[in-house]
């Protein structure tokens, strides 16, 4: 069942029903501003912080689903309805909601009254900007009021929804026009606050929660709006919120818009009041006087769909399927965009208060974005860089904030590190900017232990070797990849977080994972220690990578597969020798990738194996067969019910791993079958079975032992999105950047007779037509650059600002 469809001009995804299977939610904001928002105006913002910096409330698992937003309600006589639907859940006689690059448009219309929602976050500013919209359709004059409402957050979202017995005395507002001011806590240590405000004059306001729902009402029927008059309440600790009141008259056909904005701002600390008790205003009204106007909103809004037409331009799909079109083209470039922003941090499966930028996660979201925004993706590097350990490894997450490692998500992460030359090793190829190699770096946010970005990744690398176990694989640590797989942590008590309970490192437990990594990485390595001047060096790490691979093949090949690990007691994972959780992917994906036993053909073996086994028709799943009861030497993969997570799920993050793989040993129409199997575009008929949003990809599919087989979540912030895009512009479409320049290495299904792709690289834009006349799977037969025949298939860095025509034919 489909609940809407791609309007591919606009690049919008439009809803036609607001009762989704699931909130079908948007994104809005790129730089320093975020905001949540479902197709029912549900959702929140923050600065910079999900946890430290929230302006506005959400409460996860309530009920009803999606409970708070930024609510507009319109009493049309007696009649009280949302332009989204939510709360107050009068049904509309239209809506349509449209989520697009940035923004959302939720137009809807009841008693010939139509409202139209456009919400977005402007480029270069710290806010959100709604303009509503009211048009009488009938003919006769209309007496509208128009209700405002958001709930404020008290700033640490963690704080916000645990220490009640501060916070119920600490709320604190001003209200000055027709704008609200959140100022709690801005009086002791705080100098920034927030600002909610309409562009007319309001017949009345509400600050006090209470005041504006009532006590035993929920956000469906607010007391100020079906008693049509609000309370002028003024909150004085308890809960504080902002809304506005306007009375909108509207004649037959006449149309009026206002302009909403909920922004943040701060001051200097000796700038911070105009007078006693009375907060400086000044960069409130500098940020409310520049959305003031239709005008001025309507060329900020220009602005942000001319920023995404320019970044979407440097990689853009033509072929003879639209749904990979519009998947290449345009939505998972979006998805590694938020993605890049967010890390695992905010989305409607993640609080934005348990965990910050994941080091592993981050490093890995650059393999779909670095090619956008290749400056940021260099900050993001050296941000990454910096929380590292002068060991080589790692803090697990940092806070966006203030960019320090924590703990509170545990470390001892083995594969951590290597994840680190992985994305140091995508930005070169990218830019061809060797100089960031040479940047000063410190090792655990402290300046007085800084080395080059070199060093960094030469501790990366040291620290695999420097912890290898008894068969020469890798040890675990207290995971890899798999933070679920904890061979060293033995949990017992109930409660108790796997990530964070004691990691008794055993010296025994082996990752075949981490292996298969560091063999897969280490040319690209030891390229850069070549081209650095260190060829000696870069022989020992290619001597390294040929050790670890024999070690591979020797302990690590279980007949048909490569295993998972061994545990703390020296006894294989993913075996046929174990009773469940014979055989996972992870191995499958990189030791394949890594072309580990190449010569004696384990790759196609283990591939052969993971279609027979783990392939389903949702996609292939983690492990086979899944576990059943608890197992106290893996931890808590084991914890997860059959077919759910990392216990037989459906994990989309590593599918690309095996697609990858198969283009490796030539097998495209096998290599689109997996990419195909958990495309959301794919999988829109399906909606009402798959759950989640149709535009973007989830992290876990409910495996085939699972009750609700296909059923997705944990949408939007996922690996899956950069790993995706990895695996099909890269190797399924074949457009790769190396060193040198660029080389065109398709993999594709042989009814694929060709397609064209527009890439930007390195300042100049190249047209590449692909041709498949002959149907075949892989190979380059002849290539023209201009016009000039070139051997190979690696196009020249050009670097000239000027477009370059590109035909390749296969064969």
């Amino acid at each position: 069942m489909k609940f809407g469809y791609f309007d591919d001009v606009q690049r919008e995804y439009v809803i036609e029903r607001p009762d989704t299977p699931y909130p079908w939610i948007n994104y809005l904001g790129n730089e320093k501003f975020f905001s949540l928002i479902s197709n029912t105006s549900g959702g929140y913002c923050f600065y910079r912080d999900a946890r430290l910096m929230r302006l506005t409330r959400y409460r996860y698992n309530s009920v009803p689903t999606d409970a708070g937003g930024r609510y507009f309600y319109l009493r049309d006589g007696n009649d009280v309805w949302n332009p989204g639907w939510a709360p107050v859940k009068a049904k509309p006689d239209r809506y349509r909601c449209r989520h697009g690059l940035g923004y959302t448009v939720i137009e809807s219309e009841r008693n010939q009254l139509t409202a139209r929602q456009l919400s977005f976050v402007p480029i270069g500013a710290d806010c959100e900007v709604h303009r509503v919209t009211l048009k009488n359709q009938s003919g006769a004059v209309k007496e509208i009021k128009l209700f405002s409402f958001v709930e404020f957050c008290v700033w640490n979202a963690y704080d916000d929804m645990t220490n009640f017995q501060r916070n119920f005395n600490t709320g604190e507002v001003e209200i000055d026009g027709s704008a609200i001011y959140h100022k709690t806590e801005y009086r002791e240590r705080r100098n920034h606050y927030a600002v909610f405000s309409v562009n007319a004059p309001i017949q009345g306001y509400d600050t006090d929660r209470e005041s504006f729902l009532g006590l035993y009402n929920g956000f469906d029927r607010p007391d100020a709006v079906f008693n049509g008059k609000p309370g002028n309440s003024v909150a004085s600790g308890w809960s504080p919120i902002g809304s506005h009141c306007l009375g909108v008259t509207l004649a037959p056909g006449e149309e009026k818009s206002y302009i909403f904005v909920l922004g943040y701002c701060e001051n200097p600390e000796d700038q911070k009041w105009e007078a006693h008790g009375v907060i400086n205003k000044e960069p409130a009204r500098r940020l409310l006087d520049r959305f003031h106007t239709d005008r001025q909103v309507e060329i900020a809004f220009d602005e942000l769909k001319n920023y995404w037409e320019g970044l979407l331009s440097r990689f853009c799909l033509q072929s003879e399927d639209p749904k990979l079109d519009r998947m290449v083209s345009v939505w998972n470039q979006y998805q590694c965009m938020i993605t890049f922003n967010m890390s695992r941090s905010a989305s409607y499966f993640e609080s934005g208060i348990g965990r910050g930028m994941g080091f592993r996660d981050s490093t890995q979201d650059l393999l779909g974005f670095v090619h956008l925004i290749p400056s940021r993706a260099k900050a993001r590097i050296l941000d990454i860089a910096a929380t590292q350990m002068a060991d080589g490894s790692a803090y697990h997450q940092y806070q966006p904030l203030t960019k320090r490692g924590n703990m509170e998500v545990g470390s001892g992460f083995n594969d951590d590190p290597l994840w680190l030359i992985f994305g140091v090793t995508a930005y070169l190829k990218e830019t061809g900017d060797w100089s960031i190699l040479k940047e000063s770096v410190p090792f655990d946010n402290d300046e007085k232990k800084s080395a080059s970005l070199l060093e960094h990744l030469r501790r990366s690398f040291g620290h695999v070797l420097d912890n290898l176990g008894p068969h020469g694989l890798p040890l675990i640590g207290r995971a890899d990849w798999n933070d679920c797989l904890n061979l060293n942590c033995f949990s017992k008590k109930p409660g108790e977080s796997f990530q964070t309970v004691e990691n008794r490192e055993s010296g025994v437990a082996e990752s075949v994972f981490i292996a298969g990594m560091l063999v897969y990485i280490a040319p690209s390595y030891a390229e850069i220690l070549r081209r650095g001047g260190l060829t000696s060096e870069a022989e020992v790490v290619l001597k390294a990578a040929k050790d670890m691979e024999q070690a591979v093949i020797r302990y690590g090949w279980d007949g048909e597969w490569y295993l998972r690990a061994y545990d703390a007691m020296g006894n294989k994972v993913g075996s046929r020798e174990c009773d469940e959780g014979k055989l996972f992917i992870e191995p499958q994906g990189f030791c394949a990738m890594a072309g580990i036993g190449m010569d004696q053909g384990l790759p196609e073996r283990a591939l052969d194996s993971v279609k027979e086994h783990l392939d389903t028709k949702y996609g292939i799943v983690l492990n086979w067969p899944s576990y059943t009861t608890y197992r106290l030497n893996l931890g808590e993969i084991s914890s997860y019910p059959p077919g759910y997570k990392e216990n037989g799920g459906i994990f989309c993050h590593n599918n690309p791993w095996i697609s990858i793989a198969e283009t490796m040993v030539g097998h495209g129409e096998r290599a689109f079958e997996v990419y195909r199997k958990t495309c959301p575009a794919y999988l829109e008929d399906i909606s009402e079975i798959h759950r989640t949003e149709p535009y973007v990809y989830a992290q876990m599919i409910a495996g085939r032992d699972a009750p609700r087989f296909g059923e997705a979540k944990n949408s939007w912030l996922t690996g899956t999105a950069a790993w995706t895009f990895y695996d099909v512009s890269q190797f399924i479409l074949g457009i790769r950047p190396q060193f040198d320049g660029l080389q065109i290495d398709p993999c594709v299904p042989s009814a694929l007779k060709g397609f064209t792709v527009t890439r930007r690289f390195r300042g100049a834009d190249y047209v590449i037509e692909v041709r498949n006349p002959d149907g075949v799977e892989k190979g380059i037969k002849t290539m023209t650059l201009d016009g000039m025949l070139i051997t190979g298939n690696l196009l020249p860095d050009c670097s000239d600002g000027k477009t370059h025509r590109v035909v390749a034919v296969m064969g």
